[in-house]
């Protein structure tokens, strides 16, 4: 069975990387995926696979049941793209302003459709049904994935096992990483909203300082990290966005900060938030004025099944070659397929996508470019551990 999938894998390939490659030139942004949805149906159609459109707004799900009955592996595929403009120069770069598959969400489609492809001519070698999820909306709050798990189609053959494949670009494609338990952050995000009395800059006796107050407050946060956060906790609280619209001489009334708090623990996280509120509102009304603090709880810490991981590693060695599996560090980087393992037992792994020589790339970048020799290696890992998972693991 492992050279027939090999081989299916490989048969298909150039098939796959035009179905990548017209997905990435037409990139959607999260929730607004509609053409991409259509394209995906109809890509299932013609291989004959049934499935439910509109879950979650644009998301599908398709059912591949088994000759023999059993019980069911899910694997998740993002739809959404970034707004981000590209400047890769590909021949099949976006032809749609300010949006990019800058982070892979391309590839997992394709890796999808591949592993359908060749699940559904494998279909009488499965012991239960392989559920494929085409989810909306992974890179905005409050996410796609919430959606699904409540949605009635998804309860109605919910999967004992979630799997979830996620491009690297830092390992050269062939190479596949994994980390069991923790893997990847929690990811709030933190709205201040500090308000003064403005002013003519020439004369501070005048004015509550707003400019002044904000620096104090991101100052002393940074603190909460080094300070506050258990050692053994992974913690991050970074602020990007310092709006103070003012001007040389000018104090405004009003200074917007905004950032991300990003840790591995649920209970620390909960403590984190309320320090976070204590610090910026104390500090600003310790120095006259006032500081109202949003919090925006995003997606939970992403956390592999280590049995089921154990599995799926050794599967993968069997199909990739036990030289090629890395062992993954944490990753302060967050994904809401962390909702579906907090309901399921799940393992989320990386699949190399960079070129053996050459800069290394990075997700999210304008520049990001994949080495499409992953295309014809990941469908095929995808389809050969959903059906080892179903004939001898669950």
């Amino acid at each position: 069975m492992l050279n027939s999938i090999r081989q299916l894998a490989f048969d298909q390939h150039n098939a796959i990387v035009e179905f990548r490659r017209y997905l990435h030139q037409h990139p959607e942004l999260s929730f607004q995926e509609v053409n991409t949805a259509k394209h995906i149906a109809k890509e299932l159609e013609s291989i004959g696979i049934p499935f439910f459109d509109g879950i979650g707004g644009t998301g599908i799900l398709a059912l591949i049941e088994g000759d023999v009955p059993g019980p069911t592996v899910g694997i998740r595929a993002e739809l959404d793209a970034l707004p981000i403009q590209e400047q890769t120069e590909l021949k099949f770069a976006s032809i749609n302003a300010n949006v990019m598959h800058a982070c892979g969400h391309d590839v997992h489609m394709a890796n999808l459709i591949g592993a359908a492809r060749i699940l559904w001519k494998l279909r009488h070698l499965l012991k239960g049904n392989v559920l494929l999820i085409f989810q909306p909306g992974e890179e905005v709050l409050p996410g796609g994935a919430q959606s699904i798990i409540e949605s009635p189609e998804f309860n109605k053959y919910k999967p004992s096992l979630m799997l979830g494949m996620h491009i690297l670009p830092e390992l050269t494609a062939g190479k596949v990483g994994f980390k069991s338990g923790a893997y990847m952050a929690s990811g709030d995000e933190i709205y201040l909203k500090v308000k003064g009395k403005g002013g003519h800059a020439a004369l501070p006796h005048t004015l509550i300082d707003t400019v002044l107050m904000a620096s104090h407050i991101v100052v002393a946060l940074q603190q909460l990290v080094s300070r506050n956060s258990p050692v053994e906790i992974p913690t991050v609280l970074s602020f990007g966005k310092v709006i103070a619209n003012g001007a040389t001489n000018i104090i405004p009334d009003v200074v917007n900060i905004e950032g991300t708090f990003r840790t591995m623990d649920e209970t620390w996280r909960e403590t984190a938030h309320d320090n976070i509120r204590k610090i910026a509102t104390g500090i600003a009304q310790g120095m006259g004025g006032e500081c109202e603090v949003e919090i925006r709880k995003g997606y939970p810490t992403l956390y592999n099944n280590p049995d089921f991981t154990r599995v799926v590693v050794d599967l993968t060695s069997e199909y990739m070659g036990t030289n090629n599996i890395v062992k993954l560090s944490t990753r302060m980087t967050t994904d809401d397929f962390a909702r579906f393992a907090q309901v399921i037992p799940s393992v989320y792994f990386r699949i190399g996508s960079g070129f053996p020589k050459g800069e290394a790339m990075v997700l999210h970048s304008s520049k990001l470019l994949v080495d499409e020799h992953v295309l014809e290696q990941s469908g095929g890992l995808l389809a050969w551990i959903a059906i080892n998972m179903l004939d001898k693991h669950l």
